[in-house]
Order: C-alpha cells, then sequence, then structure tokens
C-alpha cells in the first residue's frame, strides 16, 4: 500500500480525521496510547494483547480522577514523578495507595505502559488544558526559524520536546505517532502536514543502515544507535539532507516536494523483515561485510560490519 494511503487509512479507521476537526482530545488521547503500547515488542505480540486485553482510554482515567484518588502521585502531572508502578511485583512508590489506586486497573502489558497512560493524561490535562488540537496548534504557531530547516527543527521540538518528559515515551516513538497524526490531518491542518513530513523516526534498522552502508562513516559521523541519532550530524540530519535533494513528487504527485519522513520510512521497508529484507541481521553476519550480491546496491555500498569479530573467534564463511 503506498505510504500515504497506509497513514490516511490509520488515520480513518482511528476517527482521527474527525477528531481534529471537532478538537476531540479523548480520540487522540486513546489512539495515542494505543501506538505507545507497540514500542519495545513486535507489532504482532503488542497486537495480539491489545485485542485480548483492551488498552487505556480517556474516559475510565478521567473517571477515576473524578473520584479523587488518595494517591499524592495522581494529584497532577508534576506530582505524578517517580511513581515507579510495577506490574508483576504489584508495588509502587506509594505502596499505602496501591489497593484503592486506580493505575493498575488497566490491562496493560506491563507497568511501564500504566504508567505512560496516567503521564499522558495528566499533561493533556494539566499543561493542555484537556485540548490537544489547540496544544499542537500553540506550538506550532510559537516556533521560530530563519531559515525551513532552522523552521523545521524548532516546531518539532515545540512539540517533542514537552512531550519528551511524559513517562516511558522516546523520541523514535513521539516521531512516528505525530507524524502519523499531523500527516493525516492536513485536510484541517496544513501546517501539521509540513511538520509532520519532516519528522523522522530512526530505529536499529535505520541506524544501521547507515552504518553498515558506509554513510555514518564518510559524513564523519559514526555513532552508537541512541539519542546520538537526533544530535546535531547524526542520523536523522543526515536523511533530511538527503531528503532535501529529492523531489519526492516525481515518485508520487500527491508527496510534498521534501518528504523526510518519507524517505527515512524507504530505508525501513529496504531492511525490514516484512518488507524487502534485505539489510538487517537476519541476512547479514554482524561480524562480517554483507554478502548479499543481488543487492542492487551492493557495488555502490561500504558494507561495513556492524561489529568487530573478536580476535581468536572464527567467523563464519
Amino acid at each position: 500500500m503506498p505510504f500515504l494511503d497506509e497513514i490516511d487509512d490509520e488515520i480513518r479507521h482511528a476517527g482521527l480525521d474527525r477528531a481534529v476537526a471537532l478538537a476531540d482530545t479523548p480520540t487522540i488521547f486513546d489512539w495515542l496510547v494505543t501506538a505507545f503500547s507497540f514500542q519495545g515488542i513486535s507489532d504482532r505480540v503488542a497486537r495480539d494483547y491489545i485485542n485480548k486485553h483492551g488498552t487505556a482510554s480517556w474516559s475510565a482515567i478521567e473517571a477515576s480522577e473524578k473520584n479523587a484518588p488518595a494517591c499524592p502521585k495522581l494529584r497532577s502531572y508534576w506530582h505524578f514523578e517517580g511513581c515507579r508502578y510495577d506490574k508483576t511485583s504489584s508495588t509502587c512508590a506509594e505502596p499505602d495507595h496501591i489497593d484503592t489506586c486506580p493505575l493498575p486497573r488497566p490491562q496493560l502489558r506491563n507497568g511501564r505502559l500504566n504508567q505512560t497512560a496516567y503521564s499522558l493524561f495528566l499533561f493533556v490535562r494539566d499543561l493542555a488544558d484537556g485540548d490537544l488540537v489547540r496544544w499542537i496548534d500553540g506550538q506550532l504557531d510559537s516556533a521560530k526559524g530563519e531559515t525551513t530547516s532552522e523552521l523545521e527543527a524548532a516546531r518539532q521540538e515545540a512539540l517533542v520536546g514537552p512531550l519528551r518528559n511524559i513517562y516511558g515515551v522516546s523520541d523514535k516513538i513521539l516521531m512516528m505517532t505525530l507524524s502519523t497524526l499531523l500527516i493525516g490531518a492536513r485536510e484541517h491542518r496544513p501546517l501539521w502536514l509540513d511538520t509532520g513530513t519532516a519528522m523522522i523516526a530512526v530505529d536499529t534498522l535505520v541506524h544501521n543502515f547507515l552504518h553498515r552502508t558506509g554513510i555514518l562513516q564518510d559524513c564523519d559521523s559514526s555513532h552508537a544507535y541512541g539519542a546520538a541519532c537526533y544530535s546535531p550530524g547524526g542520523c536523522a540530519e543526515i536523511i533530511r539532507t538527503v531528503a532535501g535533494r529529492i523531489d519526492a513528487r516525481t515518485l508520487n504527485p500527491a508527496f510534498p516536494k521534501r518528504f523526510a519522513r518519507f524517505v527515512q520510512n524507504a530505508i525501513w521497508r529496504f531492511c525490514a523483515g516484512d518488507c524487502l529484507n534485505l539489510c538487517n541481521g537476519n541476512r547479514i553476519d554482524d561480524r562480517q561485510a554483507c554478502q548479499i550480491g543481488y543487492c542492487h546496491l551492493h557495488q555502490r555500498c561500504g558494507r561495513i560490519p556492524l561489529k568487530k569479530a573478536k580476535i581468536g573467534v572464527k567467523t563464519a564463511t
């Protein structure tokens, strides 16, 4: 399915197009919480668990908050820091209140996700005044930059910066979910499209591709996967630079001219096991140069091993 069609299908299925038009925060919140549940595990496993046990919802959390829970951690977004709820051991930072605490009630896959759901709810209630659409509009409007690149970076940070403090969410998951929401709402919010298309989600597949091909080395940007991928000169900036040299409209007239999120997604699809399944650890011995001779990038690829082979250890031939 084409990239934009894939996004639009998800947006329609979740009712997000209507939710953005009507500033329906509960619907957007429910979708975000569900999307956050997919980090750290395969999509299939996460989806199966959600189908069996359900997920957290705005309406349920809002109802629990109206009953004024006794736990001091649930008083506000700022009080919530250090909750430390653990599902397996049924412990938290306020053990005297755990028996009546509403936070463990959603049957989520682990306690971290319960904390994420409540942290996001309290953020939206206390920092966004219960209106996510207006908050996003305000954050984007407040961003400043003298060049297109500076403005794109400022808008992204205006959104991701505050949300980064929500418990249990990473830059990667924020970029993925926000870009889908922003691109999918383009008919109602053209400014959202400009921001969403510039958002890049760097996972290990994308980072490792840039390493194996020698792109990181050629750009003098060798680094370990993690926060450095989003630092100046990191994976995200490299992809953004490449995207600036590609007119995406030649691939699809419906695309914007510069479409960094699409370029990143194309790299991911080249590597992912359920897509082209070429540049990944299942097909390549991380200690050796890639041997996939039929790959159309083979002759131009740096084929740099992901890991250095240990001295004295015999590698496969």
